[in-house]
């Protein structure tokens, strides 16, 4: 069975930082492209940051860059995405994604979520 489990979430003040992770199995993790996205109450899904299979290949929303990044350790299943200097705009509901070779943007699975509260 594939799981995609996200944690690290939270309420953090505006300027702070935190650190998601998403736990993967049921798959072959190492070959599989990985995505954060996000989705904020009455808005569309986003996506937030993606990462090839090695790690070396890494793309981020504009409202993003400079502050985020994402990360990934294959003997560990796990994927990171570092969020720095946070923004009360950043407030949503974080999801991991993975997608198989050949796939792109398709986002065949999807973990539950993990909630990020950017307030004063």
């Amino acid at each position: 069975e594939v799981q995609l489990v996200e944690s690290g979430g939270g309420l953090v003040q505006p300027g702070g930082s935190l650190r998601l992770s998403c736990a993967a199995s049921g798959f072959n993790f190492g070959i599989y492209y990985m995505y954060w996205l996000r989705q904020a109450p009455g808005k569309v899904l986003e996506r937030v940051s993606s990462i090839d299979t090695g790690g070396g290949i890494t793309t981020y929303a504009d409202s993003v860059k400079g502050r985020f990044t994402i990360s990934r350790d294959n003997a560990k299943n796990t994927l990171y995405l570092q969020m720095n200097s946070l923004k009360p705009e950043d407030t949503a509901m974080y999801y991991c994604a993975a997608d198989p070779p050949g796939w792109r943007n398709m986002f065949k699975y999807r973990g539950r979520g993990t909630q990020v509260t950017v307030s004063a």
